[in-house]
């Protein structure tokens, strides 16, 4: 380790001053390579790697005429990448490539503020990406070294070592942090964030959408991006039961499967089964920014949804939606019966509309259903013949089936044989109105994985699905899942979904994932605690928090009056140390205390030569036996001697410099 420090030991110190803020800016920088155009990556990595370079050697900045030539270019190629000025990534960009060049044109005090403060800046951009635990840790740590930085340039004569100059920054936001930490619990919060995020701020969100065709809730399957949690308040349903509807499809033109206009006011129509044989669930979801307006329930609850951000909708297919597309997580519950039936009583103009199928298409899946339903039997038996046909087909369950034609159903089911969810809903659906059942598709997520350390369920993007719907008479609209029928593996837990391990090695393998999943279980724990307790801390949330610890209702007054009553608590504590004593007599006391923990304590008759004297015989380096002779040849100048107000406020703070290198 000491090899390694040599050669920084033996640079100047406004060279060691450079490198760290360099190390600073490359910590703020580092996040924003996850989503910048590699070759603005690379930019910045250029202009890093010069400014070490020139700061190493100590060689002279770049001329003007060579900087701003470059930084018009690279101007230029923000423009020309995001084909605006203005919005979140060309903004992030533009800043990002800023503090680059500072670097490079850094000549006076002033400019290194500049830096510091543009550092500040684009740490702050990284929360437009995400504000997540390991963001904000990684922030926290940032602004550690940042402050150090700014504090090292701040120093004239003697600089106190990096590790004192860390350990004071820290300090320094400790303090601050039970200050922050009150504001956050009671100061009143308002409804939403508190700026608006550019328009492209959320052009990457994941989630489904209101169309489903071949392939397009498999890309989802490969997300691993959380979709929502849910919270359940009785016992959580069998994973096989987990369907979370969302959007439902009925409209089909021969490829793509879009919604049915909705009917207005008619909404959906649940009726409760005969004989409740077990009570409804009751749950509750925190869902995950999905910049659109549908809100996914577990199958079968009941209307409306309890949200407060927003006003909750709901049609006759049982879907929710919001009258606005959020753009925040969003948290409501909801309550599911077990056994009840939705549209029970529809009438023929009202399933009309889910018979129709587009003429001139799959003709061979049009012959199949007339051959199933030749003797007219009820819905429930002829769906159990379809399903049937598909688990003696031979067919697979793929994230990458071959591409489709024109009769796209016809060549899924009698070619190639090989699908994701939609395929084989859609062609059962199209299977089911070919036999004059009224069916529809419905997308939404099926399962989640349960978290036994929090009892939190957590739905990814992966968990994406879509099944089927078919009307029955007297009994409303049933599910029927066809890739059931040809993976059921697709309903169990991810845990069971592992292949298992076989042999000794496997029995430490199993081990290993097993250590491995308590982990991530706890990492997701602690995950789900920030987004309830810090993402999603809105206006109702702290009135609940606040009523239960007993507290008046909160107002603008009564958060005004805590700041007011923290600030002015703080003012007495920093008056009560500032005149306790002489500051003088502080310090050397401080200085006293210091050497009697390395062996050397101060005599009770001992002066400060003397001492000084005495302290010459500790083994310690040349710079503390530097800085404790000149501490003690400048306290006993002052302490006996005679001077004006101002000298002694100027070596009072030269002493203050001096006693972390005494240490």
């Amino acid at each position: 380790m000491n090899s390694l420090l040599m050669p920084l030991q033996r640079l100047q110190r406004a060279q060691r001053d450079n490198l760290l803020l360099l190390l600073a800016a490359l910590l703020v920088l580092l996040p924003h390579t996850l989503h910048l155009p590699w070759w603005i990556s690379a930019c910045i990595t250029l202009l890093l790697g010069w400014r070490a370079l020139l700061t190493w050697r100590d060689w002279r900045m770049p001329p003007i005429w060579l900087l701003l030539p470059l930084a018009l270019g690279a101007m230029a190629g923000v423009r020309a990448e995001f084909h605006l000025w203005l919005g979140r990534d060309a903004g992030i960009a533009m800043l990002t490539l800023l503090l680059g060049f500072k670097l490079l044109e850094m000549h006076s005090r002033r400019d290194v503020l500049v830096v510091i403060l543009l550092c500040h800046f684009v740490l702050l951009g990284n929360f437009f990406y995400t504000q997540s635990m390991l963001m904000a840790l990684h922030a926290g740590l940032a602004l550690l070294l940042v402050l150090t930085a700014q504090l090292s340039f701040q120093y004239s004569d003697q600089q106190a070592p990096l590790g004192a100059r860390l350990l004071l920054i820290l300090r320094m936001l400790l303090l601050g942090a039970p200050l922050a930490l009150l504001l956050f619990i009671v100061f009143p919060r308002i409804q939403g964030p508190l700026w608006g995020l550019p328009g492209d701020a959320h052009a990457g969100t994941t989630g489904l959408s209101d169309s489903m065709a071949p392939g397009s809730i498999a890309a989802l399957a490969q997300s691993d991006a959380i979709a929502f949690r849910v919270r359940f308040g009785t016992d959580r349903p069998a994973p096989a039961q987990l369907y979370w509807r969302s959007i439902v499809l009925g409209a089909y033109d021969g490829r793509i499967w879009t919604r049915v206009a909705a009917r207005a006011g008619w909404p959906a129509q649940l009726s409760p089964a005969a004989t409740q044989e077990s009570p409804p669930v009751n749950y509750e979801i925190t869902l995950e920014p999905q910049h659109h307006r549908w809100l996914p329930a577990l199958e079968l609850s009941t209307p409306p949804l309890q949200l407060t951000s927003y006003r909750a909708r709901d049609t006759e297919a049982l879907e929710f939606f919001t009258a606005t597309v959020p753009t925040e997580t969003l948290r409501y519950s909801a309550s599911a019966g077990r056994h009840d039936r939705l549209q029970p009583e529809a009438t023929g103009t009202a399933l009309q509309r889910w018979l129709t199928l587009p003429a001139g298409y799959n003709p061979r899946t049009l012959a199949l259903a007339t051959s199933l339903a030749a003797d007219h039997a009820p819905a429930p038996v002829l769906t159990q013949r379809l399903l049937q046909y598909l688990r003696a087909g031979a067919y697979t369950y793929t994230l990458e089936p071959p591409l489709l034609g024109r009769h796209a159903v016809d060549e899924f089911l009698f070619d190639s044989k090989a699908g994701f969810c939609e395929h084989y809903a859609g062609a059962f659906v199209v299977a089911l109105r070919a036999m004059g059942i009224p069916a529809r598709v419905v997308t939404g997520y099926q399962g989640g994985e349960f978290n036994p350390v929090d009892g939190v369920l957590s739905v990814r993007q992966s968990d994406a699905h879509a099944w089927a719907e078919y009307w029955q008479a007297d009994s409303g609209w049933q599910r029927v899942d066809p890739t059931a029928a040809v993976a059921p593996q697709r309903l169990d837990p991810p845990a069971l979904r592992r292949p298992p391990y076989a042999g000794s090695l496997g029995a430490l393998q199993s081990r290993a994932a097993s250590l491995f999943d308590t982990l991530r279980f706890e990492v997701a724990a602690l995950e789900n605690a920030w987004n309830l307790w810090v993402l999603d801390y809105t206006p109702d949330r702290q009135q609940a928090l606040l009523s239960g610890a007993q507290v008046p209702q909160l107002s603008w007054r009564l958060g005004t009056g805590a700041l007011a009553s923290t600030m002015l608590l703080c003012g007495l504590v920093w008056w009560r140390r500032q005149t306790r004593g002489d500051p003088l007599q502080q310090l050397y006391r401080r200085f006293c205390q210091q050497q009697a923990r390395h062996g050397y304590p101060r005599g009770a008759a001992e002066g400060p030569q003397a001492y000084a004297a005495r302290l010459t015989s500790m083994p310690a380096s040349a710079a503390k036996q530097h800085a404790m002779q000149e501490f003690l040849t400048l306290y006993s100048r002052l302490q006996y001697g005679a001077g004006s107000t101002e000298s002694r406020t100027t070596s009072l703070a030269t002493l203050r410099k001096l006693l972390p290198l005494c240490r």
